[in-house]
């Protein structure tokens, strides 16, 4: 890679500080298949709705494209932290 995901997940988190949206992480996963998965992780205080991970998105995309931290193409997948089952 060309650049470290460290400074992208700095870069993302700066972000999307100000709408206290946290980056729980940031993973790159290279498959033996057809593509490679960079995953960005959210979660905010009191939860993390469809929409917030949408404005997440829109947010994070332009980041992604000027970071350039690889030649390899890629798709980027923005998710909520997974809850535990209060039931359990």
């Amino acid at each position: 890679m060309k650049k470290t995901l460290d400074e992208l997940e700095k870069q993302i988190r700066e972000a999307l500080k100000e709408d206290n949206i946290i980056v729980d992480s940031i993973t790159y996963q290279k498959n033996s298949g057809n593509y490679n998965v960079l995953a960005v992780v959210l979660d905010k205080v009191g939860g993390i709705d469809l929409d917030n991970i949408c404005y997440a998105t829109n947010k994070i995309n332009p980041i992604v494209d000027n970071y350039d931290f690889t030649d390899e193409s890629y798709i980027l997948d923005v998710m909520s932290k997974e809850r535990g089952n209060d039931n359990e």
